[in-house]
C-alpha cells in the first residue's frame, strides 16, 4: 500500500522537534487504520462518501 502521509507535512506539523524515521511508518499505519474504519462506517450507513463524522 502507498504511503498516505508526506514526510514534509509531518515534519512541518511536528514544529520544533526532530522526527525519527520510524515515526513516519507508525503514523502512516495509524492513519490507514482510521481511513479503513471510516470507510467501513460510511458503507454501513449506506454511503459511498466518507465524511468527517466517520472518523
Amino acid at each position: 500500500m502507498v504511503d498516505v502521509l508526506k514526510k514534509s507535512g509531518v515534519r512541518d506539523a511536528a514544529d520544533g522537534v526532530n522526527v525519527g524515521s520510524d515515526f513516519y511508518d507508525a503514523l502512516d499505519e495509524q492513519v490507514k487504520d482510521m481511513i479503513e474504519r471510516a470507510v467501513e462506517r460510511a458503507e454501513a450507513n449506506g454511503r459511498r462518501t466518507v465524511k468527517a463524522r466517520d472518523v
